[in-house]
C-alpha cells in the first residue's frame, strides 16, 4: 500500500466455515467469500479451525467443549472479526463461550473479546458493514425461516430479508410461524427423533401452504433437516442457503436431505 494514502485498509474477517458446510455444502463457504469481499472486506480461511463444539456443549461434555473452544479462540482472536454463514455456531461462540470459561479468567477474557468481534453473516453485512442491496438476479418465489440460534441468541430476522429485498426477480412471501423450530436442534433430532419428526411435519406443513419454489434459511442443519422431510413428502420445493442466492451463486443444485 501507497504510505501517503489515505485509504483506510480492508477489515480482516476470519470466515468460520462450521462443520456442515465444510462437509456437505462447501458452495455457502464460496458465497460468504464473495458476499464479504464484495463488500469491501479481506477475507481469511484459517485452515487450523475445527468445530465450535456445539454438539459437545449440547450433549452436557464440558471437558472435550472447553477443548475445542480453546482451539477455535487460538485460531481466529487476531482477525477483526469472525464471521459465520450459520447462526447456530455464531450463537456458540457469542453466547456460550464467554459461559464456558466463566471460571478461568485468562481464557474467559479471551472469549469475551472474540465474542464481540463474531457476527453471523447477514447480520454482520447490514449491522457492521452497513450493506443496503446485493448484486444478484434470483426469479423465484421464496420463503424464508428463521432458525431458531440466529433468531433468538443473535437477533437476525430483519438483515437476511432486508437483503433478499435487493436480489433482482425475487418474490418473498412469508410462511405461517417462519419463527418457529424446524425440529433439527443439533443432537435434540437424534435424541428426540420422534419429537423431531413432529415438529418438522408442522414446519413443512407451513412451508408447502405458502407454494414458494424455493425454501431459504440461514443454518444448514435447519435446512438439511426441512430438506429431508420434504423430499420424503415427494415435494418438489429446492432448498438452499440464503448467502448463496444472495452472492449470486444460481447453480440450481439444491440442498439434499437425508432420505
Amino acid at each position: 500500500m501507497d504510505p501517503t494514502s489515505t485509504q483506510a485498509p480492508p477489515v480482516q474477517v476470519a470466515l468460520f466455515v462450521t462443520c456442515l458446510v465444510d462437509i456437505f455444502r462447501p458452495t455457502i463457504g464460496f458465497a460468504s467469500i464473495k458476499l464479504l469481499e464484495d463488500a469491501g472486506c479481506e477475507v481469511h480461511v484459517p485452515k487450523v479451525q475445527t468445530c465450535c463444539g456445539q454438539p459437545a456443549w449440547n450433549s452436557g461434555d464440558r471437558e472435550n467443549t472447553l477443548e475445542i473452544a480453546k482451539q477455535v479462540i487460538a485460531a481466529f482472536e487476531e482477525y477483526d472479526y469472525i464471521v459465520a454463514p450459520s447462526g447456530s455456531c455464531a450463537g456458540m461462540i457469542k453466547v456460550h463461550y464467554p459461559e464456558l470459561f466463566e471460571k478461568i479468567p485468562d481464557w474467559h477474557e479471551r472469549a469475551l473479546k472474540l465474542s464481540a468481534k463474531t457476527y453471523e453473516i447477514t447480520g454482520f453485512l447490514i449491522d457492521i458493514l452497513e450493506v443496503s442491496k446485493v448484486n444478484a438476479k434470483h426469479k423465484a418465489k421464496v420463503s424464508y425461516h428463521d432458525s431458531c440460534a440466529g433468531l433468538r441468541e443473535l437477533g437476525i430476522s430483519k438483515q437476511p430479508r432486508k437483503l433478499l429485498k435487493s436480489v433482482e426477480g425475487l418474490d418473498l412471501v412469508e410462511m405461517k410461524d417462519c419463527e418457529i423450530c424446524c425440529g433439527f436442534g443439533g443432537t435434540f433430532a437424534v435424541k428426540y427423533s420422534d419429537i423431531s419428526n413432529s415438529i418438522v411435519s408442522e414446519k413443512t406443513a407451513n412451508i408447502v401452504a405458502t407454494d414458494p419454489d424455493l425454501l431459504l434459511a440461514g443454518d444448514l442443519g435447519c435446512l438439511m433437516n426441512m430438506a429431508g422431510k420434504l423430499k420424503r413428502q415427494g415435494s418438489k420445493i429446492k432448498v438452499r442457503h440464503v448467502v448463496e442466492v444472495l452472492a449470486g451463486l444460481n447453480d440450481d443444485k439444491p440442498i439434499a436431505g437425508r432420505d
